[in-house]
């Protein structure tokens, strides 16, 4: 609920910017790329019975870069890779140590975006593909991921310094859940993952 709250704002605050000049900054240029530090905070949910699946916080760089289709419309591939620890917490047994588990989720966005002075708002939506990689089983003999299909949701605003330059905030949540397998056990646990990425950096337009 929360997540979906900070994305209201962010929408709401794009639309009260677009109307304060929509005539300003009407010069784009085709490509752009940024360099952001992110925050992924994965939002695990209760999809195991008796047992409580957390994955830590984890900051990264991530790289992206945003192709104009015209003026408003842009779609966004996001580059990055993160290490989460894994711990289950299972009721009357007590904590396990689940090692950690890499993820690279590339991601594929369609954006809408909103002109006013300096300040350049957008929403934006769309798919990502996560693989797993680099697991580190912990307590356990065997643990395995299965790559997954997700979706994302994502608003940001970008803050023009010059012709070439400018800062980016931005904000995505990705929705996604992974088949996990323990131990070569034929019965597989679905895991939400369900990551808040929160970034800042700095973009280049060329």
């Amino acid at each position: 609920m929360k997540n979906l709250l900070l994305f209201a704002l962010l929408i709401g605050l794009t639309f009260s910017l677009n109307a304060q000049d929509t005539d300003a900054a009407n010069d784009y240029n085709k490509w752009q790329a940024r360099l952001r530090l992110i925050s992924v905070i994965p939002s695990p949910g209760d999809d195991i019975d008796g047992a409580d699946v957390d994955l830590s916080t984890a900051f990264v760089p991530e790289l992206d870069f945003t192709y104009f289709f015209n003026k408003n419309w842009a779609a966004e591939l996001i580059l990055g890779t993160t290490k989460h620890d894994v711990d289950l917490d299972v009721d009357g047994v007590g904590a396990l140590d689940l090692g950690h588990v890499w993820l690279l989720p590339p991601t594929l966005n369609l954006q809408y975006h909103f002109y006013a002075s300096n300040f350049k708002p957008y929403v934006g939506a769309g798919v990502n593909y996560t693989i797993f990689y680099g697991v580190d089983e912990g307590d356990l003999d065997d643990i395995e991921y299965d790559n997954a299909f997700g979706f994302s949701l994502q608003a940001g605003l970008d803050y023009t310094l010059n012709d070439k330059w400018f800062l980016n905030l931005d904000i995505k949540q990705l929705f996604l859940k992974t088949d996990v397998t323990v131990n070569g056990d034929p019965d597989t646990s679905e895991v939400s993952i369900d990551p808040l990425i929160v970034g800042l950096g700095v973009g280049l337009k060329f």
